[in-house]
Parts: structure tokens; sequence; C-alpha cells
């Protein structure tokens, strides 16, 4: 290679030594090169041969990305400005519990839709017709709504929600249902119009957001406007420092053109989910300045 020169690597995951973390495939990135930066915010909780391995070998050193990732969620788990809410959504209570356990300390209030909201009306002993619960997560649930009363955090589960008849981009019968009224047969795909616009007007009081997770099934179309309300209430809501998680959430700010409208969108899904959990990544622990 010569000064300036750039070269791209295949998928190193084709490789065993890479997820293995292997020391002699390690040895082989680095010496392709003087210095290591991890700039790679979204694998930063994969303890690799790219990602920890290679720092046995290298100087190495936190990237811009990566700094704007820790300092921005940093910031928002550790001196928030209050009130902090947190805007939880998308298919699984199970891929948010870690994150709910490490914020709960600090929340004024927490905001539930998308597939979440089923497990926490059924928790609450609602009918929820046949969409879909994560019945091994309802006691956790129950505990964490009645945490939530003692520590004094307004909990906001939707009021009304879109039904249809089945999982489907154009089902035959779509109609709005109260919470406590889903008809029998009937499947929870967004929250409804009005419990947007409730969602909308309590999230522009707060003064720090933190969101993972869609208000419905926003990739068909007929079901993504409780999202669509909710996410730009937040995005023109003045003074609100709003903090996004990646994944899913991350696309669905994208295709609604609000990028640059978001105080801070992460670039990854599984690692924004762990470092706001509380988890040490391995691909930052491993950098020498990571404290």
């Amino acid at each position: 290679m010569a000064p300036g020169d750039v070269v791209l690597l295949e998928n190193l995951r084709f490789d065993a030594g890479e997820e293995a973390n292997d020391p002699g495939f390690a040895q082989s990135l680095a010496a392709l090169t003087d210095y290591f930066v991890m700039d790679a915010f979204a694998v930063a909780h994969r303890a690799h041969a790219s990602t920890v391995g290679v720092t046995e070998y290298l100087p190495s050193a936190m990237g811009f990305l990566v700094e704007r990732e820790v300092t921005s969620m940093g910031r928002a788990l550790e001196s928030p400005e209050k009130p902090l809410a947190a805007l939880m959504g998308g298919a699984k209570v199970s891929d948010k519990i870690l994150l709910l356990d490490n914020i709960m300390d600090k929340l004024d209030h927490l905001f539930i839709g998308g597939g979440m909201c089923v497990t926490f009306l059924k928790a609450q002993g609602h009918g929820v017709g046949a969409s879909q619960v994560e019945e091994d997560r309802l006691e956790f649930a129950r505990e964490m709504l009645g945490e939530a009363e003692k520590r004094g955090i307004k909990v906001h589960l939707p009021s009304e929600v879109v039904v249809a008849s089945e999982f489907a981009a154009d089902p035959a019968e779509v109609q709005v249902s109260s919470a406590d009224g889903v008809p029998e047969g009937g499947i929870i795909m967004d929250i409804a119009p009005s419990a947007a616009q409730q969602f909308a007007s309590e999230l522009q009081q707060c003064r720090t957001v933190i969101w993972n997770g869609p208000m419905g099934v926003f990739e068909m179309p007929r079901f993504s406007e409780g999202t669509r309300v909710v996410a730009e209430a937040i995005a023109g809501a003045p003074g609100v420092t709003s903090v996004v998680g990646g994944g899913s959430t991350a696309e669905t700010v994208e295709a609604l053109g609000l990028m640059d409208s978001m105080t801070h969108v992460s670039t990854g899904g599984g690692a924004s989910l762990e470092f706001l959990g509380g988890i040490e990544l391995p691909g930052i622990a491993a950098l020498p300045d990571a404290d």
C-alpha cells in the first residue's frame, strides 16, 4: 500500500477467525496498517477479531462517530435534562428489558406503543384479541408497571388502537377500538390517531426523549400514522433533546425525512440497546482511552 491508498476487505465474518476473535486472524488484520480507529458503533457490542482482537497489536483510538454515539447517549443516561421520557415501541418487550431496567430510576414518563403495548395491555387485564402477546414477559410487564407507580413515573399506554382483521398490509377490515375492548380475532396494528396525538402532546412537554421502536407496523403504510405523528412531534419540539435508537427506529426516522431534526440518531441497533441498557460494549472497552 502507498500513502493515501484505501483497501476494502471482504466481509470478515466469512472467516471463522473473525467471530471467534482468533489471535492469528487479528494479527493478520493488524499487519495491514499502523493504527486502528474504532468507528463502527453498530458492531461495538461484538467481541470479534476486527473490533477487539486487533487492539492487542496496534495503537488504537475511538473514531469521531463512536465518540458522538457514546457522548450523546451517555449524556441522556447520566445527566438528562428533565423531564426525561422513554418512548418504547417495536415488536418485543424482551428487546427492551435491559434498557428499561437501566433507566427506570431516572424516568419521569414511560410511553409504550407498538407490539410492546399488547403485552402491557394484557398485563393490565385487557383483552387483546388475536394480537401477539409475549406470555413469558407478562410478569415483567406487571412488575414494571408496579415499579413505575412506586417511583411516580407516569406510564402512557394507548387508550385507543388500530385493529385489523388479519396481519396484512391491506386487510379486509380495519377499525379503531378502545384499548380495553379489542374485538375477538382482531390484531392491534398501530396506536390510534387519538392516542398518537395524546402521546405527541405529552412528549413535547419533556426535555429529553429516548426513543426505541415504532408505534405500529410502520413498514405497512396503512399502519404508519401513529409513528409519523409521534416522530414529527419529537422532531418539532423546541428545546427537546431526542436520542433515537438504531435499527428499525433509525430507518423509520430516515423514511420520514426527520434525521436532521433529531438530536442524535444512533447507527447501532443491538449496540445502542446494550449501551442504553448499561452493558459495557467490548469494542469500546478494548480501547485504551475508553475510560
